[in-house]
Order: C-alpha cells, then sequence, then structure tokens
C-alpha cells in the first residue's frame, strides 16, 4: 500500500469511531509516537505497538468524546508521509469540555505507520 492508501485507510477508521482497529492493523510493531508534549500521565515519546495501544486506551479510559472528525490524508513531496487534521470535542474525566484541533504526521514503511508525530493548534 501507498502512504496515500495508509492514510485513507486511517481516515476513514478513524471516522467510522474505530481508531483501536486502525492501530492494530495499520501500525507497525515498532511504532515510534511523539506527542506534540509530555503530559502528567504519558511521556511525550513512546516506542513499540503496545505502548500506542496502552496511550489510546488511556486516552478513552480518561475522556469522553462527543466527536472526532478526521481530515485527509494530506500529503507532499515525499512518498512515504502523510498528514492528517483532527477535530475533537472531548471532556476530560473531572474537567471541563474543550475543542482541540491538532495535525498528525505519519511516516510510514510498506503498508505500516512507523511514526506518528502530534501537532496542536496554538493559541
Amino acid at each position: 500500500m501507498s502512504a496515500i492508501e495508509v492514510g485513507t485507510k486511517l481516515v476513514t477508521l478513524c471516522n467510522a469511531g474505530k481508531s483501536m482497529e486502525a492501530v492494530d492493523t495499520l501500525y507497525s510493531e515498532k511504532i515510534v509516537s511523539i506527542e506534540a508534549q509530555a503530559g502528567d500521565a504519558l511521556p511525550q515519546r513512546m516506542e513499540g505497538i503496545d505502548a500506542v495501544r496502552g496511550k489510546s486506551e488511556w486516552w478513552y479510559d480518561n475522556n469522553e468524546v462527543h466527536s472526532m472528525t478526521a481530515t485527509g490524508p494530506f500529503c507532499g513531496h515525499r512518498d512515504d508521509q502523510f498528514v492528517v487534521k483532527f477535530d475533537l470535542d472531548a471532556t476530560p474525566k473531572g474537567g471541563e469540555r474543550m475543542q482541540m484541533q491538532e495535525l498528525g504526521i505519519y511516516t510510514t514503511d510498506g503498508d505500516k505507520i512507523v511514526q506518528e508525530e502530534f501537532l496542536f493548534l496554538a493559541g
């Protein structure tokens, strides 16, 4: 699969509420995940499919997601990368509802995502 095909599949699964299926089917066992910043519960950089699954499970266990829309993939000059824009409406457990936008920059090797890096909208 090309990066565009992987990205299209990722967006389709995320928009269908199947982000864990996306992790299970599209991510490399040696995935590297880099968040925009470190949090209290999670480090900024994680390596390996088990760590990324754990991060995703933590997110859904600790946030009520009202809606999430993935847009893309956006492609550029590199054949192994694509970008997805995420619009999230969520309430952290014990917190206030928030709207959030972030970009995921994905690098592929063959038909697997080997790195994801997130950027958030500042301001």
